[in-house]
């Protein structure tokens, strides 16, 4: 029986790409940087955290000799008991579709659309058309933010108006958060498929519906029912290769929503990180010879790399290593898991966005070599070595580094 296992740590890059000074981005490292400040006692929160950034688990497996490989150091793998790598991305983007798109074998090559940081940010017209055929009576935002920001900023106002909070990010996306209850969620709903309508034409990769709840601007909160509107890969992904091979790609948390549901046979979604592990764990024991589990843990991303908060992001890590032993103990001859990231979000770099760096490739499996899997100069390097795991016929782009750590290769 062969099966595989991809869990994406959503932003968890290890080290500035070497085009990163392209996106403004030369000196990011999220990895490197967390475990900077957490060796300094500048990471340390009362009843949360303290002290250097402990990942032993991840350590076992390779992490540290990842991060050394992206960054040029030299390495040992003594005493490593899975295969590590580092991977960098192709796409022309660093947004969460093009990095997940891309390990899943299809890189994006086009260029998104983006809107531009100023205000207002978006066109007049685009506006019109969403007060006309959103049937609203105003937006409000109309800039680049952080979600929980200008949710503070204008929640109030939504509420006493109606008026939807509409923003954007480097990320080619346009967001709309609205009230659970005030606004309702069928309606937020409604009006992201309106919107998602209207920016295709500017090709625009995701409308994101980003619902909230409370009562003032102190107690507003976003909730976990967020929901992504996406554009379709333009070709097939690994999720499809594996169900036109006859397996199953069972999907958890937002993986559904970034593939535009495509290639999905099922889809467990959760509201935090270690519900999200108790969903992929629960997959990890369904499924059967032919399958994927393809999992993201958003956390990282949403509520500490945007947020710039280190203590939370390397506190959210330390609890994921923790964890990490469940999914390693469930492992059986034939299975592969590969632990990855789709980009970096620096929590110590300037602004809220995400940044371009290189990711980890770190993984292992029953009768799987440990050992440097080496720099791959795509993501998509990912979905081929399933691919060949689980028997695929290779995909077009990308070039598998499954000999390296089977020993059946």
């Amino acid at each position: 029986m062969r099966r595989a296992f991809l869990f994406v740590l959503d932003s968890f890059g290890i080290g500035h790409a070497p085009d990163a000074e392209l996106f403004g981005d030369a000196g990011s490292d999220t990895l490197g940087h967390i475990a900077e400040q957490c060796a300094r006692g500048k990471a340390d929160r009362p009843g949360l955290r303290e002290g250097p950034l402990h990942l032993p688990n991840l350590a076992r497996l390779g992490l540290f000799h990842a991060a050394d490989l992206a960054a040029g150091r030299k390495i040992s793998a003594d005493g490593i008991s899975g295969f590590f790598g580092s991977a960098q991305e192709i796409s022309s983007g660093k947004d969460t579709p093009s990095g997940h798109w891309e390990m899943a074998g299809v890189p994006v090559t086009f260029d998104w659309g983006y809107f531009p940081d100023e205000n207002p940010a978006f066109p007049n017209e685009l506006v019109a058309a969403i007060i006309a055929e959103g049937d609203v009576p105003g937006i409000l935002g109309n800039c680049h933010a952080s979600g929980t920001e200008i949710i503070a900023r204008h929640g109030e106002e939504h509420v006493r108006t109606g008026k939807p909070i509409c923003y954007s990010s480097a990320d080619s996306v346009l967001q709309i958060a609205a009230h659970e209850t005030h606004f309702g969620m069928d309606r937020l709903h409604a009006l992201c498929r309106t919107v998602r309508r209207l920016v295709d034409p500017l090709n625009i990769g995701r409308v994101i519906a980003r619902p909230f709840i409370g009562d003032t601007a102190e107690t507003f909160q976003r909730t976990a029912n967020r929901r992504d509107y996406a554009v379709p890969p333009p070709e097939p992904t690994l999720m499809d290769r594996v169900i036109a091979g006859g397996g199953r790609s069972l999907a958890v948390g937002k993986i559904g929503d970034i593939f535009a549901h495509r290639g999905v046979s099922h889809l467990r979604k959760a509201p935090d990180n270690m519900a999200m592990f108790d969903r992929a764990v629960e997959a990890m024991g369904e499924a059967t010879d032919g399958d994927l589990v393809f999992a993201n843990f958003v956390d990282f991303d949403t509520l500490f790399g945007h947020q710039r908060d280190v203590a939370g992001y390397a506190a959210a890590l330390e609890a994921f290593d923790r964890r990490l032993p469940e999914a390693l103990d469930r492992l059986q001859p034939g299975d592969l898991l590969i632990l990855t990231a789709d980009h970096g979000c620096d929590p110590t770099f300037r602004g809220t966005d995400h940044t371009r760096e290189q990711v980890p490739i770190v993984g292992a499996g029953p009768g799987l070599k440990p050992g440097s899997v080496g720099v791959r100069r795509s993501f998509a390097d990912i979905g081929e070595t399933i691919a060949e795991h689980l028997r695929l016929a290779p995909g077009p782009h990308g070039r598998s580094f499954y000999a390296s750590i089977a020993a059946d290769a």
